[in-house]
């Protein structure tokens, strides 16, 4: 993303779903989506503290290590001058990590190291966002931002994943498994998932011990996937052609 992004105010709300969608931030009503600078740092940090503690924060170190692997998948959202949300993300064959992910395996302890190019998959490692300002559109733009990120790049799908914070209640009476389902039912009302099934992700599965600091969730997550719709396999080389033309002889 070398240019800045900018997401018009909406009116009007209807459902839950149309909330997250199109809610108008408040102030000015403009969200502007970038690339992560490293003068971002402090209010990053401080976003990560209040929204997710289950994560320890970024040190400049990492945010370093992220944005030379992958500068433009690191971003944040803006709003009258303040960064009010930050996704972070990187590429990789997702094959090599289906069998068993944690969230420190896949981002190299954060550092995204593990980024490769050549990958078919964009994974979104962290989406954090002001807690006053969700409900009103910057988690969405910041979507349709990985989403243009993905459809430019030509890569197969988006992987992220979601947090459970209600499963430890009910953590006695149902799996992890059976809690994701009643959540895609609609028995129960649980923001993270819900949201991103309003963005057009399909719910994929349970990753167990995904993330083992958070409590809340009892260290599982729930996987989901965006299929670009726009993906067009790569021709084959003029090697594989060439190959293809004798057999054929």
């Amino acid at each position: 993303m070398g240019s800045v992004q900018v997401f018009p105010r909406s009116h009007g709300t209807g459902t839950i779903a149309d909330v997250w969608r199109a809610g108008p931030v408040p102030g000015s009503g403009l969200i502007r989506v970038r690339e992560t600078r490293l003068e971002d740092y402090a209010a990053l940090r401080a976003l990560q503290r209040v929204a997710a503690p289950y994560l320890p924060t970024w040190t400049l170190k990492q945010l370093e290590s992220q944005r030379h692997a992958f500068a433009e998948g690191q971003m944040v959202a803006v709003c009258e001058g303040q960064v009010v949300g930050v996704a972070s993300s990187l590429v990789l064959h997702w094959d090599d990590y289906s069998a068993q992910p944690t969230w420190r395996s896949i981002t190299a302890e954060g550092s995204f190291t593990t980024h490769d190019p050549d990958g078919g998959t964009l994974y979104g490692a962290d989406l954090v966002v002001d807690w006053t300002r969700r409900g009103f559109g910057v988690s969405r733009a910041l979507f349709q931002a990985r989403r243009k990120l993905c459809r430019r790049l030509n890569l197969k799908r988006i992987i992220a994943t979601a947090r459970l914070p209600g499963y430890h209640a009910v953590r006695e009476a149902l799996s992890p498994e059976q809690y994701a389902m009643r959540v895609v039912w609609g028995d129960i009302a649980d923001p993270a998932m819900r949201f991103l099934m309003a963005q057009g992700f399909q719910h994929c599965g349970i990753l167990h011990d995904y993330l083992p600091d958070d409590a809340d969730s009892c260290g599982h997550a729930a996987l989901f996937a965006w299929l670009n719709p726009l993906y067009a396999p790569p021709g084959p080389t003029a090697t594989a052609e060439a190959q293809r033309q004798r057999k054929c002889a």
